[in-house]
């Protein structure tokens, strides 16, 4: 069995978790991480718990993307074995077509899976983006407003020096 998780949004990307198998016993534990991938072997008949915990960040919630895979292939043997063995079609036999079969279902399997995997990755990406575009627009409104101060700060003061006060009379 195939666990994998990652934080995609929240305050600081971390979660801590835990994987309890059927007895109760703990199998994998991590704490204040952002990712992870863990193989498992079950060997006990039963529900797995897989605990995430947030409790070190009462304040900010998290979103988290996981993924459980079970290498069992369910059903895909009992429906071939009732199939002769001994036929062939055009030099293939049915276990060549069975194994090729089996191959490409796997790998389309593992194909969705990183897709799945891939797409959080970008989630949490955007996130952060999103997240930084408020600070940089901030900061940004801020440093063009100082900008502005001083021009007109600047304007001002040459102004005032080429002002002059005293009036001219003419005498005539």
């Amino acid at each position: 069995m195939e666990f994998e998780y990652q934080v995609i949004a929240g305050s600081g990307l971390d979660v801590g978790f835990s994987m309890i198998s059927p007895s109760g016993q703990q199998l994998v534990s991590g704490f204040r991480k952002s990712d992870g991938i863990h193989m498992v072997d079950p060997t006990e008949d039963g529900d797995y718990s897989i605990c995430f915990d947030n409790s070190f960040s009462k304040m900010s919630l998290k979103m988290v993307f996981f993924g459980v895979v079970l290498n069992a292939q369910s059903g895909t043997r009992s429906e071939w074995d009732t199939v002769d063995q001994e036929d062939s079609l055009l030099d293939y036999t049915l276990g060549d077509i069975r194994l090729r079969l089996e191959t490409m279902h796997r790998d389309l399997e593992r194909t969705r899976q990183v897709q799945a995997a891939l797409r959080a990755f970008e989630a949490r990406d955007r996130y952060v983006l999103e997240d930084n575009l408020w600070r940089v627009s901030f900061w940004s409104c801020l440093t063009l407003l100082l900008m502005l101060t001083v021009a007109s700060a600047q304007i001002h003061t040459l102004k005032k020096l080429f002002d002059e006060k005293k009036k001219v009379t003419t005498r005539a």
